[in-house]
C-alpha cells in the first residue's frame, strides 16, 4: 500500500490556501516532501477557476463590502464560495504512486473514494462524471486537478454545511442555472451532510477519517498523520506575496479585449468561451485570443501557451494550429478535446 502523509493546515484565507497548494506542488516536484493528503478550511472566500474571468463569475462589489476574499485557483473548474462550513481535501503524489495514468482515471478513482467514504454515514453518495460526487442527483462534492511533470495535484470540496444565500450573493450564477429557483430552494442543485443528516450529521473529524478510509479501500492508500514542514510554510508565504496573493494574479483574466468576436460552447467537459481580435491587410490573421471557461486541462499553462501560439495565425489555419498544439504539448483534459477548442475559436473569429 502507498504511504501518504496526512496534514491539516487549519483555517486560512483563500489566497493563502491556494499559495500553500502551489508550495506543495513545488516541494513535491523537488523531492522535499512525500506523497501527501491535505485537509484545509477557508475563511469566507469566493474563488474562480484558473481559466475563468473574474468579474464575469463573481459579484466583486458584494464580496468587497462583505469581507469575502476573492481568489483565483491554480486548478480549472467553476466558481465556488467557501467558508468554515465546508472543507477541502487534496492529494499531491507522484504519477507512479497510483495506477491512474490519465486525468480522467484520477478523477474517477478519487471521486469513487470520496463517495465510498461519505457512504459510511448511510447516504447514497455516487460518482458523477466528469468530476462530481452526488446524492440523489444533488452535488455534495466537486473535484479537479492537473499533472505538473510527474507530480499530480488533485483537490475536492466537501459540503458539510452551506449558507446558500451568501453563496448566491457572492457568485454570478447564470439565470439559466437558477431556473426560477428561489434562494431557499438553492439546495435543489446541491446538498450538504447537515441537510441530509440533520442533528446526526458527523463532526468534521469523523468526516475526514471516513474519507481517509475510502481512499484506503478504493485506491490502496495507507494514510499516516504527519506535520507541515517549515519549508512548505516558507514557500507558501513567498508564493503568496509574489504571485498568488496579489490582485494582479487574481484579476489576470478579466475583461475581454474590445472589438473582439465572441463564441461559447457548453459540453460534457464544461463551458469554453473565446474572444478573438483579427488583424492584417485582409483582416485574416489572429491578433489576440482570450480563452476562458470551467474546463480542466493539464499541464497548468496550457491555455496561456495556446493563446500565444495562435497569435498571427491565419484564420483558415486555426483548427490545424490548435490540433498541432494539443499533440505537441501532450495536453490532458477531462471530457474536452482539441476539436472543442477549435470549434469555439473558429466561431469567435467569424463573429467579428
Amino acid at each position: 500500500m502507498g504511504k501518504f502523509r496526512v496534514i491539516d493546515t487549519g483555517v486560512r484565507g483563500g489566497r493563502a490556501n491556494i499559495a500553500f497548494d502551489s508550495a506543495l506542488i513545488e516541494a513535491h516536484e523537488a523531492g522535499e516532501i512525500p506523497d501527501t493528503i491535505r485537509f484545509l478550511t477557508f475563511r469566507p472566500s469566493a474563488l474562480v477557476g484558473r481559466h475563468q474571468s473574474l468579474s464575469r463569475e463573481l459579484k466583486l462589489d458584494w464580496c468587497r463590502e462583505n469581507g469575502v476574499e476573492t481568489v483565483r485557483r491554480i486548478t480549472g473548474g467553476g466558481a465556488l464560495y467557501m467558508d468554515e462550513g465546508q472543507f477541502g481535501l487534496e492529494l499531491i503524489f507522484h504519477r507512479k504512486s497510483l495506477d491512474l495514468p490519465t486525468l480522467a482515471d484520477v478523477a474517477k478513482g478519487i471521486c469513487e473514494s470520496i463517495a465510498l467514504g461519505l457512504s459510511k454515514f448511510g447516504i447514497p453518495a455516487r460518482y458523477r462524471p466528469r468530476n462530481d460526487i452526488e446524492v440523489d442527483g444533488r452535488k455534495i462534492s466537486g473535484t479537479g486537478g492537473f499533472f505538473s511533470g510527474d507530480t499530480l495535484f488533485y483537490q475536492a470540496t466537501i459540503l458539510a454545511d452551506m449558507d446558500a444565500a451568501r453563496m448566491l450573493s457572492a457568485l454570478n450564477v447564470p439565470e439559466a442555472k437558477l431556473a426560477k429557483r428561489a434562494l431557499d430552494d438553492a439546495g435543489s442543485r446541491v446538498t450538504t451532510l447537515k441537510a441530509l443528516l440533520g442533528p446526526a450529521a458527523p463532526s468534521t473529524g469523523a468526516i475526514r477519517e471516513a474519507l481517509l478510509e475510502g481512499l484506503g479501500e478504493r485506491l490502496g492508500l495507507a494514510p499516516e498523520w504527519g506535520t507541515v514542514t517549515a519549508r512548505e510554510e516558507d514557500l507558501a508565504r513567498r508564493l503568496h506575496d509574489e504571485e498568488i496573493g496579489t490582485d494582479d494574479f487574481v484579476a489576470e483574466i478579466d475583461s475581454p479585449p474590445e472589438g473582439s468576436g465572441h463564441a461559447a460552447r457548453h459540453g460534457a467537459g464544461g463551458t469554453i468561451e473565446a474572444w478573438v481580435r483579427r488583424e492584417g491587410a485582409a483582416d485574416d490573421r489572429i491578433r489576440e485570443v482570450l480563452i476562458t471557461g470551467d474546463f480542466f486541462v493539464t499541464p497548468p499553462r496550457t491555455v496561456l501557451d495556446l493563446e500565444a501560439a495562435l497569435r498571427g495565425v491565419a484564420v483558415g489555419e486555426i483548427r490545424e494550429r490548435i490540433e498541432s498544439f494539443f499533440r505537441e504539448a501532450k495536453v490532458g483534459a477531462l471530457s474536452t478535446s482539441a476539436s472543442d477548442f477549435a470549434d469555439v475559436v473558429e466561431e469567435a473569429a467569424r463573429a467579428i
